[in-house]
């Protein structure tokens, strides 16, 4: 019978130096897995490898440009080495620009969504195919955003990214189920990390509790709790799905 259990599983974070992909690094890291921390940002990433390390827990940094297509190869290679094949990838880094239509950087502010938002999901996931068709309990989680469910103004090039997200991940899904590999997608709505961070705390009050069914922003750790979920040997028929983690805002008319 599949298990709840991660332990000694090979798991990929991207984007782990901060906000949900370090709780998601946490979270793995505590249930015994062995975690690839990667980011753009290498000192923070292997801040957060070293303090894994220090507290037990099985951990390594790579400091990885997702946007850099030599580098996700170069990278997936090595962590593959280091801990001898990858089990799990989580597509989780990150970025965000708001860009009215008829601005003059719209199209900066596109290419820039696209390249990090969902060009390099796929590419990371073709980079780990490999190795992940060699496990016993492969899976595959894509962070998108509640954006990719609803819209918010001057935010098309978000948006659209992160809906392409959804999209990838039912493709693949389909495409991938034959072999045993699974591919879900997390919505995350508000949720209090960098990037939220320069949102004023009123501005946040105001928003949790017109938006959403709990009044309240989300913590990272509970969108890493529900990435663990459905990474877990137990989990192997769903796929193809995406969830929102987001308090009840897509729920939520009034």
């Amino acid at each position: 019978m599949p298990t709840r259990s991660v332990k000694d599983s090979v798991v990929l974070i991207t984007g782990a130096a901060s906000g949900m992909g370090r709780a998601t690094a946490e979270v793995f890291a505590a249930e015994g897995a062995h975690v690839a921390c990667t980011d753009i940002a290498a000192e923070s990433v292997r801040e957060v490898a070293d303090d894994l390390v220090h507290r037990g827990y099985s951990a390594e940094a790579w400091p990885l440009d997702v946007a850099d297509p030599a580098a996700i190869s170069l990278v997936t290679q090595a962590v593959a080495a280091r801990f001898g094949g990858i089990d799990i990838l989580v597509n989780n880094a990150g970025v965000s620009g708001f860009a009215a239509i008829d601005a003059e950087n719209y199209e900066t502010v596109w290419a820039r969504s696209f390249s990090i938002l969902i060009t390099a999901q796929q590419r990371l996931i073709r980079a780990a195919l490999p190795h992940l068709r060699k496990s016993k309990a492969p899976r595959i989680v894509n962070i998108a955003s509640t954006e990719a469910l609803g819209a918010t103004s001057r935010d098309s090039p978000y948006s659209a990214a992160k809906a392409a997200v959804t999209g990838l991940t039912r493709a693949l899904a389909v495409e991938l189920g034959p072999e045993g590999i699974t591919v879900n997608c997390i919505c995350p709505g508000p949720i209090l990390t960098g990037m939220t961070e320069a949102i004023p705390d009123e501005d946040k009050q105001a928003y949790a509790r017109r938006r959403t069914a709990l009044r309240r922003y989300g913590r990272p750790e509970e969108v890493a709790h529900m990435t663990l979920s459905l990474c877990l040997p137990a989990a192997s028929y769903i796929t193809g799905t995406t969830i929102p983690v987001d308090g009840g805002l897509m729920a939520r008319n009034a």
